[in-house]
């Protein structure tokens, strides 16, 4: 092992410099005591000592100190000189009810040295409070890690000198040359950008709603529509449906397509994972529907964009028919999704086929165009279900969350009759019409019905249903607004996004040999001899990381109640991060041990398999059984099971 270098680094407060001698071994938070010697003492928090790579607030990679624990110098790549800038916060600025100079508690210490305070959790606004409104809430709501690198951004669209135009030198500037802002109408047509990302739109409606030079109080610029009647209302009369008055009844909504998307664009890590969704219905007829688990990124084909990065679909318990399917109770729907909290992934969408065979070798019929529709009434009410489940946490809406990242994708022919997949979101009006139960599907799914008062009776609920108009294009040219009772298009209730796949695809995940859950239907299951079969494959070498990187395996593993949590997580960072040494520490654990002595005396040996397929090309008694007679076979099994 090399011996540890000592180095100088240099560091850069807003109370001047200072110079410190370190190894290159030694532990980031090992620094806390020789940087707070250089801080004011009795006021400096050492709880919120930041070090950046630029100074506090220029958008640098600004990081607690408290949050580097484990990472040593020389993992990020330090040298000797190097300058680092520290930021701060006073004790007597926090923000914890202690406004007026009162000092807070004084900063704990651990064997005379500092100990960090807990961190602090901030608490999200539940889903069925919708008006609470969140005291500062750039404050308490916790942002995902990259909406906060976004929200750093200037998002700036840099626009190269004008050889026609420009008549200034090169360090000049002009309106031809001058940056645009990432919600410039004429750099979207130019792109054929539909849709404004989430965060150009918050630009755009923020540098309206706040106004420096006005010096006026912050307001949040975001807010979600609500079209229920409004609890507690200060007017003093009974609640509805007893009473009801302007000020707690919903406004008439007027529909116009959403001008922004949550998601920009959906990835799939490989083209693999759409075939394994695909092959269950070319081997059975009947549509299939799988949840999409993957990661946010940012996209820069879009200024300021998200894409949606899928590396797994996870197929739950479901009715499987040739029209439709039709899902059941999901009893492990939370421990599917810490398995992938634990390799790094969320559920960030859904996904379903349907596809009908034609004549044509190949081809399939396309039921979703222009002429027709693209997403139903009903689908559009299923995804913005799903949408209200996800919401987005974010520190620019008075309620603490605005929309929703969950995306739809469909699986279906296109005009040339090859399959495709389309991606959609429900708008933040349809999800919210959905949740104040406005409007329902109807049977003709190119149009969405709004609900009538008169059938209350029917569902035995009370519900106010507020006026509903849409604008189009008349036959004559003019924009014009219509009543949307009894119905309306559903082109107004969803937004378009774009997919696409990776020329050069690394999916997080690479074996693929292990059969897919709950596909009994079409004779597949997941039991000890397939896993068997699976561990024992693979050179000696790299066998178990190759082996376990398969979502639905780990899900299995998991499920068998063998490896404690501690292993249940290192299982997960082999199979994603594909880690030699964690692949060792599993390989050689005691209940990874314990698992192939139960494989091997329960699963069926790979070398009897091996000889079976090797004997003579005559058929056996069992393979004259029809494969209907197997299927049945299977079946019964699974229901004994």
């Amino acid at each position: 092992m090399a011996a540890p270098t000592i180095i100088l680094l240099r560091f850069e407060s807003r109370n001047g410099q200072f110079r410190l001698k370190v190894s290159t071994k030694d532990d980031f938070t090992s620094l806390l005591d020789a940087i707070l010697q250089n801080l004011p003492k009795d006021t400096t928090d050492p709880s919120s000592i930041t070090l950046s790579n630029q100074p506090i607030g220029t958008g640098g990679e600004e990081r607690l100190l408290t949050t580097l624990r484990g990472a040593k110098i020389e993992q990020v790549g330090l040298k000797n000189g190097d300058k680092l800038f520290v930021g701060y916060d006073e004790q007597s600025n926090l923000s914890n009810g202690h406004t007026n100079g009162v000092p807070g508690n004084p900063p704990r210490r651990l064997n005379g040295q500092f100990a960090p305070a807990a961190e602090r959790v901030p608490i999200a606004p539940p889903i069925t409070s919708p008006t609470a409104i969140v005291k500062n809430p750039w404050e308490v709501v916790r942002q995902s890690p990259l909406d906060d690198r976004l929200d750093k951004q200037d998002g700036k669209i840099q626009r190269p000198r004008d050889q026609k135009m420009c008549r200034h030198g090169a360090k000049g500037m002009c309106d031809y040359c001058m940056p645009l802002e990432p919600y410039a109408p004429e750099y979207l047509a130019d792109k054929k950008i539909k849709h404004l990302s989430f965060h150009s739109h918050l630009r755009k409606i923020n540098s309206s709603t706040n106004k420096p030079e006005l010096k006026s109080s912050y307001m949040p610029p975001l807010s979600e529509p609500y079209y229920r009647v409004k609890k507690d209302c200060p007017s003093g009369h009974p609640s509805w449906p007893e009473g009801i008055c302007t000020k707690c009844q919903p406004s008439a909504i007027t529909l116009q397509p959403q001008p922004f998307r949550m998601v920009d664009h959906i990835e799939f890590a490989s083209k693999d994972i759409i075939d394994s969704l695909l092959r269950f219905w070319r081997m059975s007829g009947a549509q299939r529907i799988g949840y999409l688990y993957g990661r946010y990124e940012e996209y820069k084909e879009v200024p300021l964009g998200i894409k949606a990065v899928v590396e797994a679909i996870y197929e739950p318990p479901q009715v499987n028919e040739i029209d439709g399917v039709t899902l059941q109770e999901w009893t492990n729907e939370a421990d599917i999704d810490r398995i992938a909290s634990l390799c790094g992934l969320e559920k960030v969408g859904i996904m379903f086929t349907d596809l009908i065979q034609t004549d044509t070798p190949n081809k399939v019929v396309c039921k979703r165009h222009v002429e027709s529709y693209y997403l139903s009434s009903l689908e559009i009410a299923f995804a913005a279900r799903h949408q209200a489940q996800h919401p987005k946490p974010t520190k620019w809406s008075e309620t603490g969350r605005f929309g929703s990242n969950f995306v739809t994708c469909v699986v279906s022919g296109d005009e040339s009759g090859d399959i495709t997949v389309s991606a959609y979101q429900a708008s933040n009006s349809a999800v919210e019409m959905v949740r104040a139960d406005v409007i329902e599907p109807s049977a003709e799914p190119s149009v969405m019905l709004v609900q009538s008062e008169e059938d209350e009776n029917i569902s035995n609920r009370t519900r106010y249903i507020p006026e509903v108009f849409y604008r189009r294009i008349n036959e004559y040219g003019a924009n014009v607004q219509e009543n949307a009772k009894p119905s309306f298009p559903v082109d107004y209730l969803l937004v378009t996004l774009t997919y696409g796949v990776p020329i050069d695809s690394r999916p997080m995940f690479a074996a693929t040999r292990f059969p897919i859950e709950n596909r009994e239907l079409i004779g597949e299951s997941q039991e000890y001899r397939n896993l068997a079969t699976v561990l024992e494959a693979g050179s000696p070498q790299n066998k178990i990381i190759q082996n376990v990187s398969d979502f639905h395996l780990i899900c299995f593993l998991c499920s068998l109640g063998v490896l404690s949590k501690d292993e249940e997580a290192l299982l997960c960072r082999v199979a994603s991060e594909h880690d030699i040494a964690d692949g060792m520490q599993l390989s050689t654990s005691n209940n990874w041990a314990t698992l192939l002595t139960i494989l091997k005396d329960s699963g069926e040996p790979p070398s009897k398999r091996a000889r079976a397929s090797t004997t003579s090309d005559q058929p056996s008694p069992a393979s004259q059984i029809s494969e209907s007679e197997q299927l049945a076979k299977r079946l019964k099994v699974a229901k004994l099971r």
